[in-house]
């Protein structure tokens, strides 16, 4: 078995998310309040005064008091995103990304209209980070690429079984932890619109697309008396 740390170079759509990340991050360094404010997704704002921006903008958010917010999450974008864009291309994992990112934005609004006390904190509060789009990123992995290994803490896992564990983890911490925060249900509205949007229409068209891509490449590799060459795809991911 052979090892290798992440995918590889960066792909032009992952760069990019990449780059406004930090870019919005170093705004915030400046003017923290104005920053989240405008930019974090709050559903008073949203429901009272408008602000439906907030539903994308909330993504390229990160918290000012900890490194390790942006770092694990865009560290999660380059990981799992990588592979993702070279398999679909940028347009169809541009859009999925964001299709993952708003819906988890939209699943916060609606489960804070929600009596309960998991709900209630998300409406008062405001919830940034790119986590509901990186939760969809790593769902679209594991279901590709089920059998591939994940380093959970010190552990070498298949990516199915890693996402029910942190899936479960995410479910869990909602229903217990509404004041952790952590916006677990952002997390758990990332994995759900994640597997509706692969299970549906779209899903079949990105997997029929990359096959016929691929088929083609074997066409022409046999045509032109091309062999295959370059590291095997198995290994561990950590």
């Amino acid at each position: 078995m052979s090892y290798r740390f992440g995918p590889g170079p960066l792909t032009p759509a992952v760069r990019a998310i990449i780059i406004a990340n930090v870019v919005v991050f170093l705004l915030a360094l400046v003017a923290p309040t104005a920053v989240t404010s405008w930019l974090g997704l709050s559903p008073a704002r949203v429901f009272h005064l408008g602000y439906v921006w907030q539903v994308v903008t909330y993504l390229f958010v990160h918290s000012t008091q900890s490194l390790f917010h942006i770092l694990f999450n865009m560290l999660a974008v380059w990981m799992f995103g990588v592979e993702l864009e070279r398999r679909w291309g940028t347009r169809a994992f541009t859009t999925y990304y964001f299709v993952c990112g708003v819906g988890a934005g939209l699943c916060v609004l609606l489960f804070s209209l929600l009596p309960f006390d998991a709900t209630r904190a998300l409406a008062a509060g405001v919830t940034i980070g790119a986590s509901g789009a990186v939760y969809g990123l790593l769902l679209a992995w594991a279901i590709l690429f089920p059998d591939r290994q994940i380093i959970f803490v010190i552990f070498p896992l298949p990516a199915r079984v890693f996402v029910l564990i942190v899936g479960g983890i995410a479910f869990f911490s909602a229903l217990t932890s509404a004041d952790s925060g952590v916006s677990n249900l952002a997390h758990l509205g990332g994995l759900l619109i994640g597997w509706i949007y692969l299970r549906g229409p779209k899903g079949l068209q990105l997997e029929l697309k990359y096959r016929l891509t691929k088929w083609r490449m074997e066409r022409m590799r046999r045509k032109f008396n091309v062999h295959k060459g370059g590291r095997c795809n198995g290994g561990t991911l950590h």
